[in-house]
């Protein structure tokens, strides 16, 4: 490991932001924060997997002058991330750090220029991290842009790209409210501004989401037959239906659809919804529901339904649900899921569903077939099922 470290970022430690401002100053060299937490997977697997290899340590040791701020507070803390407690508050205040990871930087004379939020392979994030070197591609740099001129459709369209890469939700709005605001209709439809809104529609009556409604036909005929109706349903029911349903104790799903339905006579909302309603009623912990939402979505269009899905559907039954009728259901979700694909993870679920439904030879019989075809990181999970399994014991919890 201390190898390793030496290789990659080398991080300061034992300083403070302005002896890190200071020593950016006089070395002309961009500062790197990585803004993280300890309970964040994706801080983890860079710092182990990113950080320390050679190729990005080399970049960022070049150019930036290095730093980590842990964000959240624990019991364990060492002195030297406690002296950071009230820097950190301020760094999620002042530079708006809401996801982690989030990657800040700044110019040598400590003032923000870009951020990050997410993590990627090596040469990705070295690619990523480039861009915020560079003035015409720095992301706040294009906000200061922006801001002085928010009718400059070029800069309106750089500033949305780069403002949805950095999930800065309130600036891309801003960014496509002034496209389309500075665009003709016919320009509007152009096949690179037509991708930016339609990713970005946000709430129900925006402009962008005004934009397509009033264009289905036009943006049907650009994106795909139905895509429209796809798009602005997601839309109300994120913003909709979604909140509404979620804190209610009562069962207000059917209901709510059919008042927001009317709402929206030009959408249709039956696709999306028959995709929501399973996740919904499995957030609700609702299993009958939940098969029956199921069921029904998967009779819209069989084909559509791919293993992969069918499998996850079953396995949530298998782990959540007793309900023999549920179980059944789910039982031929998997084994329909066997038909297209002869994965080790579909056999091991159809198994299991054989066995808690007491067929438990069958089921034996299809497990030893995964074991057969599974790799040597897995195969020890699975032996342990079999063995449960000859033992006629449950292999869910009970």
């Amino acid at each position: 490991m201390a190898i390793g470290q030496e290789k990659g970022i080398s991080f300061e430690h034992n300083t403070t932001w302005a002896k890190v401002k200071e020593k950016a100053k006089a070395e002309n060299k961009h500062i790197f924060v990585d803004a993280f937490t300890t309970w964040c997977g994706p801080c983890k697997w860079m710092a182990a997997n990113i950080f320390p290899q050679e190729k990005v340590g080399t970049f960022f040791n070049e150019n930036f002058v290095n730093l980590k701020i842990q964000m959240d507070e624990t019991p364990e803390d060492n002195e030297d991330v406690k002296s950071w407690r009230e820097e950190a508050k301020r760094f999620a205040k002042d530079y708006k750090v809401a996801a982690y990871p989030t990657f800040l930087i700044f110019s040598p004379e400590g003032e923000l220029v870009h951020r990050i939020v997410g993590g990627g392979e090596a040469d990705q994030f070295i690619a990523l991290a480039k861009e915020g070197l560079d003035p015409n591609t720095q992301y706040e740099t294009l906000v200061k842009k922006f801001t002085e001129k928010p009718n400059d459709k070029a800069i309106a369209i750089a500033m949305a790209a780069a403002a949805e890469k950095a999930y800065d939700r309130d600036m891309t709005a801003k960014a496509i409210e002034s496209v389309i605001n500075n665009s003709s209709a016919d320009e509007l439809l152009q096949d690179d501004i037509l991708k930016l809104i339609s990713k970005n529609v946000g709430k129900p009556g925006s402009k962008a989401f005004n934009t397509l409604l009033e264009n289905k036909e036009k943006v049907d005929a650009k994106l795909g037959a139905g895509k429209t109706d796809q798009i602005l349903s997601v839309s109300i029911i994120n913003s909709e239906i979604a909140p509404v349903v979620m804190k209610s104790e009562a069962d207000i799903f059917d209901k709510t659809v059919a008042e927001v339905s009317k709402k929206y006579p030009n959408v249709s909302l039956t696709n999306s919804i028959a995709s929501f309603k399973p996740n919904f009623y499995a957030r609700k912990q609702n299993w009958p529901a939940f098969r029956d939402a199921v069921q029904a979505y998967i009779n819209i269009d069989p084909a559509k339904v791919n293993a992969a899905q069918l499998n996850s559907f079953a396995w949530a039954i298998f782990e959540n649900c007793d309900d023999p009728s549920c179980v059944e259901s789910a039982l031929a979700w998997s084994k329909k899921s066997l038909e297209s694909e002869n994965d080790p993870a579909l056999m091991d679920t159809y198994a299991n569903l054989l066995h808690k439904v007491g067929k438990t030879k069958e089921a034996i019989e299809w497990q030893e077939k995964a074991i057969a075809a599974v790799d040597e990181g897995s195969k020890a999970e699975y032996q342990a099922t079999l063995e449960k399994m000859k033992k006629g014991e449950p292999t869910w919890t009970k």
